[in-house]
């Protein structure tokens, strides 16, 4: 047992600081009849209070340690049973673990020096589940360790930070159900991820560790919210919004899925309420322009473009009629694209949320327009807009006058025009137009070509032509407008000028991006910092002395059911006053989304304890941007887009000095579960293929265990019935498949590093992958042979003796070679993010060194340094083998020498008494006596040469060697 053991003194508080255990009742049973317990690692003194959900947790409140280790030589290890591996790493990554940690390995200090080169590597940090890390999290995070091990070996100053993404639905939900305060799970969701991240060997720098639902950390987001409203950029607004009544809050779009919430599968409706917007829109066009110098993949620029969505056109003006076809005092806004296509107009749409339906519905179709609104409620903006779906509608029983053309067209209500884009309403031209086309043909409306291809092949009469040509059937000489003949270029200029001419339209700029809704009726989320005068409901910005602005204790955070937010029910913190005017208030109730805190936590890393500015100015000059941001294709749009909104504000207002946060974004693959194989039976339970199966389509299914599966051409197939193929598929990780992965069990069974270097060792880093429980094996085998290479092979009970088998003597050129080689692969595959093809280099380097007679000590400690970035536990321990007292952190990385790099060996011809006999390979620079040795060496040479004379030998350097052979012995020979 380690003498390095922790005396704890365990307490209970209102809200536990970062690193707490909790303790379910029969745990507490034990440790109440003992009063302490020892761990492998700890030995706590337990005092322990019970709360009034019968539930316990402790803090970590006071640490004394019997001795404090600076020297690796002086970490010790515990007593592990004896256990035969490829190599001990049972023993050698915990112990690095705790040295890392006791000697605060990889923080970065506040002061450095500036005049070195910086990298800041970044995480998108996590959301801590209750479920723990699963195998394809680590994925990313492996990536950035590598290339921070990587620089600050490069001298390079790192920041490589982590922290915790906390305020979120899922610990509302949880604590709805359970009634245990979300801040205590949530806490404890955070302890099990940092000791599983901790468990991988990442090199983090755990004192710059925060979350987001820390006071500290969120009176800065509540400050960022306060220089918003300042500027115009925060607002309130009636918007109509995604209203979940079982959960009680108000979702994003991108948590409702087929009009139910993503959590939970509960109904989901579209109602108008009062919501705090930031206005993002007017950041609109310089998000697009930046997108152009930022090293981001196009995927997901593109996708930043088309959410953003710019768009020129016009707004054309269509007055409403009333039953005597005469216009009224009433128009509908509509905005257009191709206003080149005016004439083609044969009628309108509103959204069904559009502000002015109410006035354009007739007696006879408000019964129907009523309950089609119902109906699209219960839908998201996505759901409504997409395009393979069928389009519905209904007629409103109105219509509006066509401004180019004077004819009376129908105004239709339709769902797949949303409220929130452009003025909500369109003029549908159906020939030019793929979704109007659908509606037309469905509903039986006019359909009118306006538009003539150029290339007469693409006239079809049974689609829509939606691109652009010459146009026709568009001339009203009474309203003066003929834009027949001209392009559709043309066609939309001379529209333009004509309706701003003629009061009926102007042209405009338009964008698909709203306005961010910045509310929600949750409690688990930053409480916004505004209070409103009771007598005159005047909105008050909290000063910013008053930051931050807690949230209150609750222990009921079940919704209310009438829309207000849970934080209704704490009346006395609702109720307060005017720091100003001393005049009664009430506080907001709803919450921020969970967006904001994860908006600039970049920022807080370059200075987390700062009290007193959001972060200081020179060290947001040295640190920003942040170099390398890797995470999930899933946060492409929002979080990115979201981010770069805020730090353009807090650029504009000097607090950032650059323009973007994110100078390189990498977005890694997924890791799928394990291939499953999935065989069919029919009704008679016998097995059929995968083809019949399809048409029957009725089949029952079975899982089939990979040892029963053999693969055939490219299917796989029963081994025991070749006939019968399979269904292969690999899921994304999962517990309702139960193909999740969790990687205790895997370092448990093959070390932190063989993780490691497996997730990195699948395939491109960018790449979805599939896991492979053999393929670890691999790369466990891999390890264990370079274990064995440098510190020897085991004694008979699998244990292995100090020091490594190296030796103290100069490498050959062979070994140089290799090695360089080796170097040179594995530093531009870093520095590429290939990893997967640096390690097999680094593997071919094991497999030639294992053809060595001798291994001289220089060539170990290199490759044991190309390592280090992937495999460190291992890595540290070979270095400390190999007779070094500190740890390799901060080694130099080996650079590959250019002389060692170059291919120059020749084949060299050999001659036997003039007529060549066979070649070798040598040396450019090969002596004469080198090259005899080798000749003499050669299997097909050394026939000629064996027992013979030699008269005397011609050698002309990298042309030939010619070995004239005595005469009397080769007549001696011939007898």
């Amino acid at each position: 047992m380690s003498k390095h053991l922790l005396e704890t003194h365990i307490r209970i508080q209102p809200l536990p600081p970062r690193s707490h255990t909790f303790l379910f009742p029969t745990q507490l049973q034990t440790l109440q009849s003992r009063k302490s317990f020892t761990t492998k690692k700890s030995s706590f003194c337990l005092s322990l209070c019970n709360n009034k959900k019968n539930s316990f947790f402790f803090s970590h409140v006071s640490v004394v340690r019997s001795s404090v280790t600076r020297g690796v030589n002086e970490v010790e290890e515990d007593k592990q049973p004896v256990v035969k591996k490829a190599y001990p790493f049972l023993e050698i990554e915990p112990k690095w673990q705790r040295y890392w940690e006791e000697n605060r390995t990889f923080r970065t200090p506040d002061e450095i020096d500036t005049s070195k080169p910086k990298f800041y590597v970044l995480d998108m940090f996590p959301y801590p589940s209750g479920a723990g890390l699963h195998v394809g999290h680590p994925l990313g995070y492996t990536a950035t360790d590598i290339l921070a091990r990587f620089k600050r070996m490069r001298g390079y100053n790192v920041l490589h930070p982590m922290g915790w993404d906390a305020f979120g639905l899922p610990a509302e939900q949880y604590a709805i159900q359970t009634g245990t305060h979300p801040n205590i799970t949530t806490f404890r969701n955070i302890n099990r991820f940092r000791s599983q991240l901790k468990s991988l060997g990442f090199s983090y720098d755990w004192d710059r560790e925060f979350s987001t639902i820390e006071p500290e950390y969120y009176k800065w987001t509540q400050w960022i919210f306060l220089q918003l409203l300042k500027r115009g950029l925060a607002y309130q607004a009636e918007v109509p919004v995604n209203w979940c009544p079982a959960l009680g809050t108000v979702l994003a779009n991108e948590e409702v899925i087929d009009g139910v919430s993503e959590r939970g599968g509960h109904p989901v409706i579209r109602k108008p309420m009062r919501q705090w917007m930031l206005k993002i829109t007017a950041y609109a066009d310089r998000l697009l322009e930046d997108l152009d110098d930022l090293d981001w993949p196009e995927s997901v620029k593109d996708m930043q473009r088309n959410w953003i969505g710019r768009s020129e056109g016009a707004e054309m003006e269509f007055y409403v009629l009333d039953s005597d076809g005469q216009e009224r005092n009433l128009k509908i806004t509509v905005f257009t694209t191709r206003p080149d296509t005016i004439f083609g107009a044969t009628y309108l749409v509103v959204a069904p949320e559009h502000t002015l339906l109410p006035s354009l519905v007739s007696m006879a179709q408000s019964k129907y327009v009523k309950e089609y609104i119902d109906l699209a409620s219960r839908k998201s903006d996505l759901e409504r807009t997409e395009l393979q779906k069928e389009k519905t509608g209904v007629f409103s029983g109105c219509y509006a006058r066509n401004p180019a053309n004077g004819e009376a067209i129908p105004i239709w209500v339709a769902d797949y025009v949303l409220g929130s884009y452009g003025t909500g309403a369109i003029m549908a031209v159906p020939a030019h137009d793929t979704r109007d086309y659908e509606f037309a043909l469905k509903y039986d409306i006019p359909i009118r070509w306006v538009v003539t291809p150029e290339d007469k092949s693409l006239t079809d009469s049974r689609s829509a032509f939606p691109g652009q040509g010459l146009i026709i059937n568009s001339s009203n000489s009474m309203l003066g407008l003929d834009i027949n003949g001209l392009s559709s270029k043309e066609a939309a200029s001379k529209v333009i000028e004509w309706a701003d001419k003629t009061g009926n339209g102007k042209k405009k700029v338009n964008y698909k991006l709203r306005d961010w809704l910045f509310a929600r009726q949750r409690y688990w989320g930053e409480p916004i910092p505004v209070i409103f005068l009771d007598e005159t409901g005047e909105t008050i910005p909290l000063p910013e002395t008053e930051l931050p602005l807690t949230l209150p204790e609750l222990d009921d955070f079940t919704p209310t059911g009438t829309g207000e937010p849970p934080l209704s029910k704490a009346v006395s913190w609702v109720k307060t006053m005017d720091p100003s005017s001393g005049k009664p208030a009430t506080r907001e109730t709803s919450t921020m989304p969970q967006w904001a805190g994860s908006c600039w936590y970049y920022l807080r890393f370059m200075d987390p304890s700062n009290s007193k500015e959001l972060v200081d100015k020179e060290k947001e000059r040295y640190w920003s941007p942040v170099d390398v941001y890797v995470g999930g294709a899933e946060h492409a749009v929002l979080h990115l887009l979201y981010s770069r909104f805020w730090h353009k504000v807090l650029y504009d207002i000097g607090v950032v000095s650059t323009k973007e946060p994110f100078q390189c974004v990498i977005n890694q693959g997924i890791i799928l579960g394990e291939v499953q194989y999935m065989a069919f039976r029919d009704s008679d339970g016998n097995f059929i293929s995968a083809d019949s199966a399809d048409m029957l389509g009725e089949a029952n299914q079975e899982r089939i265990p990979e040892e029963k599966v053999v693969k055939s051409g490219d299917s796989f197939v029963l081994k025991d019935n070749p006939k019968i193929r399979l269904v292969a598929r690999a899921h994304k990780m999962s517990k309702s498949r139960g193909n999740v992965v969790n990687p205790d069990d895997v370092v448990s069974e093959y070390g932190a590093d063989s993780l490691r270097l497996y997730e990195m060792f699948m395939g491109p880093l960018r790449d979805s992958k599939t896991w492979n429980t053999s393929g670890i094996e691999g790369v466990h085998r891999f390890l264990g042979r370079t274990w064995r290479l440098i510190a020897g092979s085991p004694s008979p009970d699998g244990t292995f003796r100090d020091g490594t088998v190296a030796i103290d003597e100069e490498p050959t050129l062979e070994q140089l070679r290799s090695l360089h080689k080796c170097i040179a692969k594995v530093t531009d595959e870093i520095e590429g993010t290939r990893f997967n093809t640096g390690i097999s280099a680094m593997m071919e380097f094991i497999n030639a060194a294992y053809k060595w007679d001798k291994h001289p000590r220089s060539i170990f400690e290199a490759f044991v340094l190309l390592l280090s970035p992937y495999a460190p536990h291992m890595a540290e321990e070979l270095w400390l083998r190999l007779g070094h007292s500190t740890s390799l952190a901060y080694e130099p990385f080996p650079k590959a020498d250019p002389a060692y790099l170059k291919d120059s060996t020749i084949v060299l011809p050999v001659q036997i008494n003039g007529k060549t006999r066979g070649t070798i390979q040598v040396e450019e620079a090969c002596t004469e006596e080198e090259a005899f040795k080798l000749a003499s060496k050669d299997e097909k040479l050394s026939k000629y040469l064996a027992g013979k004379s030699i008269k005397k030998r011609i050698y002309v350097p990298g042309k030939i060697l010619n070995v004239i052979l005595d005469r009397e012995n080769i007549k001696v020979g011939a007898r």
